[in-house]
């Protein structure tokens, strides 16, 4: 497959078309006809020293970082793998990762996949190819458009290659761990060894486990744990698999309940988790130290009007409207920026519906 023949094919279309990659990720209503990039695949830079790499968007997710891997580098963002959790079958690819804005624990620490996006490549919705940013970090040409693709979820256009900027693997990684906590106590907990200067790229908290990740040197490792545990005694040196916490096993929805994803304020976590509750929610859990709430609820519940501040509510599934109403400012906006790259409303109309 290239991109010109996928270019040829939003040119010729005259209804509807459902982009995808690997399918593990899509959420919202799909209608239309299917386009897809999984064949579009490979490495076509990588350049360690310069940590950068670029590849096609139908490009296995697991292809990448197992390059990276041998190189000792690894993907900034450190995205979540739902596919299994929400019952997919399909390999995640990096052009799903980069539309879906992907992005897991290590965010708190090292910023979203948006911020490691230094360039990509698309088809807008008239069959027209363009480049947006470069390939190294102090090329910032096309920036906005970057940002703008990176967590649009395929309205906007069809990616077919992206430039992302790597980090060096961790030397060491070290789990902090304390148990019991309620969800308040767990928060103000995370949220004190994040204001440290302990460099903590993980901070979770659910079904009564509460967790921190220190990585580095192993010297600077063992001393900021050290340090962290004067400061917090109730937590312990611990055994954790963050590797397979990446695919959210404990977030699995049984049949007839959905997996939902909360963004709020940090402070405002444990009020958010006890409303959802107080919603039908049954299974809560916090990560970016109370900022990312995941909930499981019944599928007839919409657990938007529970939420009692500020913060967006997605549903992660395909049979429902997925994200949160937006302010009719930003609706409008939003509107004005589809029109301009689709034009025809032919991408994933439906999935902002």
């Amino acid at each position: 497959m290239s991109v010109e023949s996928l270019a040829a094919q939003i040119r010729s279309a005259t209804g509807p078309l459902n982009i995808s990659g690997g399918g593990t990720r899509a959420i919202g209503p799909a209608t239309g006809t299917p386009i897809s990039t999984e064949r579009l695949t490979g490495i076509t830079h990588y350049d360690p020293a310069a940590l950068t790499i670029i590849a096609r968007a139908g490009t296995p997710l697991a292809e990448v970082e197992a390059a990276l891997a041998e190189n000792n580098q690894i993907l900034p963002f450190e995205p979540i793998l739902p596919g299994a959790a929400l019952g997919r079958s399909g390999a995640s690819t990096i052009g799903g990762v980069v539309a879906a804005n992907a992005s897991g624990a290590r965010r708190i620490a090292a910023g979203a996949c948006r911020d490691a996006a230094l360039g990509l490549s698309f088809i807008d919705g008239l069959g027209q190819i363009h480049r947006a940013g470069g390939r190294v970090m102090k090329n910032v040409t096309g920036y906005d458009t970057t940002r703008l693709l990176c967590g649009s979820h395929g309205t906007l256009g069809l990616i077919t290659e992206v430039a992302l900027k790597l980090l060096p693997a961790p030397q060491t990684t070290l789990t902090l761990r304390a148990e019991g906590l309620e969800d308040g106590a767990a928060i103000a907990a995370l949220t004190a060894a994040l204001a440290t200067p302990y460099d903590v790229s993980a901070a979770q908290h659910g079904a009564g486990v509460t967790l921190l990740r220190l990585e580095g040197f192993a010297a600077s490792v063992q001393a900021r744990a050290a340090a962290l545990q004067n400061l917090l005694p109730q937590f312990a040196l611990a055994e954790h698999d963050w590797q397979a916490a990446r695919a959210l096993p404990r977030l699995a929805p049984a049949q007839g309940e959905t997996l939902w994803r909360i963004s709020t304020r940090p402070s405002f976590g444990a009020a958010t988790g006890a409303a959802l509750r107080a919603a039908g929610a049954s299974r809560i859990a916090y990560d970016w130290a109370g900022g990312l709430v995941w909930a499981i609820a019944p599928d007839t519940a919409d657990l938007r009007a529970a939420l009692p501040h500020e913060g967006h509510a997605t549903r992660m599934n395909r049979h429902a409207r997925a994200f949160h109403p937006e302010p009719a400012a930003n609706a409008a906006l939003a509107a004005a920026l589809r029109q301009k790259f689709d034009p025809k409303s032919l991408f994933n109309p439906a999935r902002m519906a």
